[in-house]
């Protein structure tokens, strides 16, 4: 019988964990009893920093419940790295693992259907949202538009699906390989191959906190996983690039007949605007080749993606 461990984020979610700690236990129970996991399977939590009771209430449930374990990482390293270093604990001893919100909108119920079709052969699961009825009309729109615009840059992601996936060991052990710092898993996973499948789901409201993904969050998420998949954004400088070079012949072209037809006239507004637009021009693009300037700095150091403070595991 394979082990199942669900890995859940967390980052000040004192309000939302005694309504998901409970559900949880809920479903590793349910599929205990139709013998579809094993009864030594558990939940796993990553405490990213939190702020709040977050890790106070973990360690109380820790001692009550042996099927809830719990890592405290160093300090807040964000959703991708806490939610990797749960992956990878959980890999050590166990046949697969979900990752899930600790908000719980996605839903949970499509757990046993992941498992399902994991026993069918698919070493990956993807959890995908049917349609985005719940969201509003921004969110939606700036949703959408962020996945069609990965797709546009040559990024491989999977429409509408967020980081509510199953994963086998085998798939996990792949996963590793992947040493990269910038980590956006989003366009990693995709990248293993092997066998995979989805289900559907409806998204519902949080019940409790307040959402972790603010819209400045999930534009950092979004050129993260731009800028760390692909090139196209400095393959697109040196085009703007050309044809900023054909507007000036041109406008040179222009210059030189009107010169010689008699029609100067002094001025300073073309000369000034020609100015800004040149310099913001070129600031932009040296933001851009500066962004991947950094990203390769930051893969030179080969600094940890997270530092482990405290495992309360199985005896612990």
């Amino acid at each position: 019988m394979d082990r199942l461990a669900i890995v859940v984020p967390c980052y000040n979610e004192e309000e939302m964990l005694p309504i998901s700690l409970p559900r949880l236990i809920g479903v590793l129970e349910d599929l205990v009893k139709k013998n579809k996991i094993d009864s030594s399977s558990y939940l796993l939590f990553i405490n990213d920093g939190s702020k709040d009771r977050t890790w106070e209430l973990l360690e109380e449930e820790h001692k009550k419940e042996n099927r809830v374990r719990a890592i405290k990482l160093a300090r807040n390293r964000g959703h991708q790295n806490a939610l990797l270093s749960g992956l990878f604990t959980a890999a050590k001893d166990a046949d697969i693992t979900v990752s899930i919100d600790a908000d719980l909108q996605d839903d949970i119920t499509k757990i046993e259907e992941m498992v399902d079709l994991y026993h069918d052969g698919c070493e990956i699961v993807y959890g995908v949202r049917g349609d985005r009825k719940t969201d509003s009309w921004f969110k939606r729109t700036t949703a959408e538009g962020f996945y069609r615009f990965m797709e546009i840059m040559g990024v491989e992601t999977i429409y509408n699906h967020a980081d509510y996936r199953l994963m086998s060991s085998k798939a996990l052990a792949e996963l590793a390989k992947y040493e990269e710092t910038n980590v956006y898993l989003r366009g990693l996973v995709p990248l293993i191959g092997y066998k995979t499948g989805t289900v559907t789901y409806e998204r519902t409201a949080r019940e409790a906190g307040e959402s972790k993904y603010p819209l400045s969050k999930m534009f950092a998420l979004a050129f993260e996983g731009i800028t760390s998949f692909s090139v196209k954004p400095i393959r697109m400088i040196m085009s703007l690039g050309m044809v900023v070079l054909v507007v000036c012949f041109l406008a040179a072209i222009y210059a030189f007949v009107s010169y010689f037809s008699g029609n100067v006239e002094d001025g300073w507004t073309s000369i000034i605007l020609s100015i800004w637009f040149l310099g913001g021009v070129q600031l932009v693009c040296l933001g851009v080749v500066g962004e991947y300037i950094g990203k390769i700095y930051k893969e030179v150091k080969r600094r940890p993606k997270y530092n482990i403070e405290t495992y309360l595991s199985d005896g612990e």
